[in-house]
């Protein structure tokens, strides 16, 4: 059996149903749906738990039970009186998607609040899983916290995977974002970054640059995605280039890099080979991606 901890953030999303303003409610965020397809692309026999805060009230209870009923564990789940869970709303517009989020107070916020806590999740776990919108949503003393239990683990033997996921309107500014995923990098086995962003808030001139520099923090693998176009792995030293199959017709690209990580790290733990992971990864985004939403069923 392996046992995977995924750790972050879910959030309540509110997605326009029609042009008539009507929306539904569903449950959504970055580590979580890896997390999600992660649960669906491995053997019944492993685990995938997720690792966050959430409220004692009707919106916390109905996102604990949607991650139950999704097979994810939830015994480290941790409950908060005080806060609730974040929630952010889709809106579109001529095709076009942007957000607006309310997410100040969500309890979230506090998932690395104690030591003890952090440890007994990661307990018998192989793998350990997070995102920089993770590291971005902590307070600087809890996100200090979290990379030193994330460093213990990984000094014990057990993989650490991050997604660097750059989000700047979550960071106060640039230099303390950059600085901040450096260091989440610094305490990981695997980066997963995409090209794009670690060009715009990096500088990195090819995706070369962007996977030596989180070499060089100490990740032993770097994969780095590169939207539609050819990705770079590089794996102990050595570097490979790898081309995705073109995608017919994008419909929504939501949870295309959440998936590729699910896809990849799968591969990774059933002891794919690095190209393997990686069409498997692109595989599972490119179908993702000719669907709506976050979260579609890999088998259909």
């Amino acid at each position: 059996m392996t046992r995977i901890v995924s750790i972050g953030e879910c959030m309540i999303e509110m997605a326009p149903m029609d042009a008539a303003a009507s929306y539904h409610m569903g449950f959504a965020g970055d580590t979580m749906n890896t997390a999600w397809y992660l649960r669906r692309l491995l053997p019944e026999r492993d685990r995938v738990d997720y690792v966050t805060a959430v409220g004692t009230d009707s919106a916390s209870d109905q996102m604990v039970q949607f991650l139950h009923d999704a097979g994810l564990g939830t015994g480290h789940i941790a409950r908060r009186a005080d806060r609730t869970v974040g929630l952010y709303m889709i809106q579109l517009q001529d095709g076009e998607r942007s957000f607006s989020y309310w997410r100040g107070q969500s309890a979230a916020r506090a998932l690395a609040s104690d030591t003890d806590t952090l440890t007994r999740a990661l307990a018998g776990a192989d793998m350990a899983y997070f995102s920089g919108i993770t590291v971005a949503i902590l307070p600087p003393e809890d996100r200090r916290r979290l990379l030193a239990v994330l460093a213990e683990f990984r000094a014990s033997g057990g993989m650490v995977m991050f997604d660097p996921n750059l989000r700047p309107k979550l960071w106060s500014t640039p230099e303390e974002m950059t600085e901040a995923i450096m260091q989440a990098a610094g305490v990981s086995s695997t980066v997963l970054p995409s090209h794009e962003d670690e060009a715009a808030w990096f500088g990195d001139a090819d995706l070369s640059a962007t996977a030596a520099r989180y070499a060089n923090a100490g990740a032993q693998t770097v994969l780095v995605k590169n939207g539609g176009g050819p990705m770079l792995a590089m794996v102990a030293g050595e570097v490979t280039l790898h081309d995705p199959d073109p995608v017919a017709q994008i419909v929504d690209t939501t949870a295309a890099g959440d998936s590729f990580n699910a896809g990849y790290l799968a591969a990774v733990l059933q002891g794919q080979s690095t190209a393997q992971a990686v069409r498997a990864g692109a595989r599972l985004a490119g179908k993702v991606i000719q669907a709506r939403g976050a979260l579609v069923d890999p088998g259909a």
